[in-house]
């Protein structure tokens, strides 16, 4: 379990295949407000979540339950032997195997990049799980630029000495795309990417996971989503973009607004793949945007 003053407590649940799956529980299960769940990105964890989760489960007038999931092979859930099933449809029943053993049964998900695959894929497998959806950075079109990028360093990335040289290292990636990042801000970062481990930092995922991307034949063309999104139809949906985003391209959003009549939309600025959640108006906009589902106040397609 996590120290209290922490703000959550961890869960691990074990799924059919074997594997223990982990889980941040922040707020008490008795919160007035409609639970949250957070999934994350390919190569992210609970962490991202950590303050969307203290502000949504700590809210004064609607306290709420929020569960931020580590997919398996990532956080603190084990690594699968079989890199074959890195695959966003077992993630799908690894979600809904969780959520029902911790007695959720719906929610309004955060999904970031990955995790809004997710979301949609669970649209689809258990409806009545959802609802509503906020989708970080993520839609039915995945620009090939973007996953190129991702593919080029996921289980690549260098040895950093601790944890300031590894937000340093990421800095140095990724900061066209984040200029306005504080020093916090890629702590932060680097503190969901590497983990200490016997004395040395390691990534927080799987290096396996490099091998069902490199299995992508991105120069054939990537598959469309959109009968994953066509899910969502009937939802409140929020989609949060990074004005930078390399992967989830503006055309597209303006065609998901076109799809979905009652779509919502966030530009987070300065920030790209994938905004971190950690900036109060995106906080805000998300705590405002649950608080409307609630309410019944949304908007949503036919």
């Amino acid at each position: 379990m996590a120290k209290a003053d922490a703000g959550y407590h961890s869960h691990y649940v074990t799924v059919a295949d074997g594997l223990r799956l982990h889980t941040r529980d922040y707020g008490a299960k008795t919160g007035r407000g409609l639970p949250v769940v957070c999934l994350a990105g390919l190569t992210r964890n609970a962490v991202d979540f950590h303050d969307l989760a203290l502000a949504l489960a700590g809210h004064k007038s609607r306290p709420r339950r929020v569960l931020a999931l580590d997919y398996r092979g990532r956080g603190l859930s084990d690594h699968d032997p079989d890199w074959t099933r890195y695959d966003a449809r077992i993630e799908v029943g690894d979600v809904m195997a969780v959520l029902a053993a911790l007695g959720v049964a719906e929610a309004v998900f955060v999904g970031t990049s990955r995790g809004g695959l997710v979301t949609m894929g669970l649209a689809a497998a258990r409806p009545a799980l959802i609802r509503g959806a906020v989708l970080n950075d993520i839609g039915p079109v995945i620009e090939p630029t973007g996953l190129l990028r991702i593919r080029s360093y996921v289980g690549k990335l260098p040895t950093p000495r601790d944890m300031t040289d590894a937000a340093s290292m990421l800095r140095q990636i990724s900061e066209a795309r984040f200029p306005g990042l504080s020093d916090a801000d890629w702590l932060a970062m680097a503190q969901g990417t590497f983990v200490e481990r016997e004395g040395r930092l390691v990534t927080s995922y799987d290096t396996a996971l490099m091998k069902p991307l490199a299995a992508i034949d991105i120069e054939s063309g990537l598959p469309s989503h959109w009968p994953l999104f066509a899910g969502l139809a009937g939802l409140p949906v929020l989609v949060i973009r990074g004005e930078n985003s390399d992967l989830l391209s503006r055309e597209t959003l303006l065609a998901m607004s076109e799809a979905h009549p009652g779509l919502l939309v966030h530009i987070v600025p300065g920030q790209g793949h994938a905004p971190l959640l950690r900036d109060s108006p995106t906080i805000q906009r998300i705590i405002g945007f649950v608080e409307q589902v609630e309410d019944g106040r949304v908007p949503a397609s036919d």
